[in-house]
């Protein structure tokens, strides 16, 4: 974007892994950026341990640099802050301050401070005038920190839920305080940042909703296959709810129902999972696939009937955007941010997190379902998504933000 007085804009994007494959949703906020005319600098914590499949991810991979990899720029950026002892106090002071109250120690925050002096050197090479962070963990930490060594002002999105469970360990209120402006990707995330913090910081607090790209909202799409297949996508982790999922596989073919249910998707969970589908005898019912490109993943789901996500902690999943996108409803549960998309009767089916039975019965009630009416659930989902979820337009509404704070300061 340019702004008023025709100078483009530049700023840094800084995420605890990035590239990842279960990160698209941040690729895609920043090509948004430069669609607008932006310059975006790529910032990553550490490298994603992540096998890249995507041509996109792999070709952010070599636009990313790395900040646990420059120790060279961190202790010459350390130096440098030597000229400026009260930043460089303030800074220590806060480092202390954060670091004896969270989970990861002192020790790995005065590593945070290392890396926001390379941060700070680099921006000021990049000429970078504002950073904005996904997460508000340790890259926010980071972006705070260089913040007070003298380097530009920082905005944060928050997903939760790992911000939620343990606001305290990170100091997320003090972030939130220092912060130019703070992202929440569902009214559920606004109103639990204002639960947060003090009332004197709510309007700083803006909801920007994370979107798909056109990949998935272009075209009519096809319609609903009369297939008995469900698609459930993410990573493999007891919060994502795959083990209920099993569970509730193992009653539908306990009472002879034929289903079919394809897994996207990798992670910890997995040998867990492989044993319980032995166990369940759901060889014939469950496919692993590990993960896939998003025209893969794209085929998936258009070729399933509906997708489940029936995870116990989330924010409000991306795979959800892309189901509906692509005119298909969504079993899911009663979480987070999932309602304000995720309307039953409407665009799915929701349950309580964990049980078991009311999983099994909405299964049931989409394979019972009509194909046309499967289709009017997945037509409605794909108004609420172009409505509310278009990448593009929440990207310009972001970027809009961060130019309000750079005019702001330049004035």
């Amino acid at each position: 974007m340019k702004k008023e007085d025709d100078v483009t804009m530049r700023i840094g994007y800084l995420i605890n892994q990035y590239p990842k494959i279960s990160h698209t949703f941040v690729r895609t906020e920043i090509e948004g950026h430069e669609a607008c005319g932006t310059v975006v600098e790529r910032y990553s914590i550490r490298p994603s341990p992540d096998q890249l499949i995507d041509p996109k991810d792999i070709s952010e991979q070599v636009k990313t640099r790395i900040l646990v990899n420059a120790r060279t720029d961190a202790l010459l950026g350390f130096l440098q802050m030597l000229l400026k002892p009260v930043a460089l106090t303030r800074a220590l002071a806060m480092t202390v301050r954060i670091g004896f109250r969270s989970e990861r120690g002192l020790l790995r925050h005065f590593a945070y401070l290392l890396e926001a002096c390379a941060l700070r050197r680099w921006a000021s090479a990049a000429g970078v005038q504002h950073i904005h962070s996904h997460f508000g963990t340790n890259s926010t930490a980071v972006a705070m920190l260089c913040r007070v060594l003298g380097g530009p002002g920082y905005s944060f999105t928050v997903h939760g839920p790992e911000e939620f469970d343990k606001p305290g360990l990170i100091s997320l209120a003090t972030k939130i305080e220092h912060a130019t402006f703070v992202v929440a990707v569902s009214e559920f995330g606004r109103a639990q940042l204002w639960r947060l913090t003090d009332a004197a910081d709510w309007d700083k607090i803006h909801v920007v909703r994370c979107g798909v790209d056109q990949r998935f909202l272009s075209g009519t799409g096809s319609p609903v296959p009369d297939v008995r297949r469900f698609i459930c996508i993410g990573r493999l982790s007891e919060q994502k709810g795959q083990l209920v999922l099993l569970r509730a596989a193992a009653e539908l073919k306990n009472a002879g129902v034929d289903f079919e249910i394809v897994m996207i998707g990798d992670g910890e969970l997995r040998d867990m999972l492989e044993k319980a589908i032995d166990e369940f005898g759901l060889q014939a019912n469950i496919k692993l696939v590990g993960w896939q490109t998003p025209e893969q993943i794209r085929d998936h789901i258009e070729s399933s009937r509906a997708v489940v996500i029936p995870s116990f902690a989330e924010g409000l999943p991306v795979v959800i955007m892309e189901a509906l996108a692509l005119r298909r409803p969504v079993i899911s549960t009663y979480i987070a941010g999932i309602p304000e998309l995720v309307i039953p009767g409407e665009t799915g089916w929701l349950v309580p997190a964990g049980a078991v039975q009311s999983l099994v019965a909405a299964m049931v009630d989409a394979l019972e379902c009509s194909t046309d009416r499967l289709q009017e659930m997945g037509d409605s989902g794909h108004t609420a998504v172009s409505e509310r979820h278009d990448a593009t337009k929440n990207a310009v509404q972001l970027n809009s933000l961060i130019g309000d704070v750079i005019d702001s300061k330049r004035r």
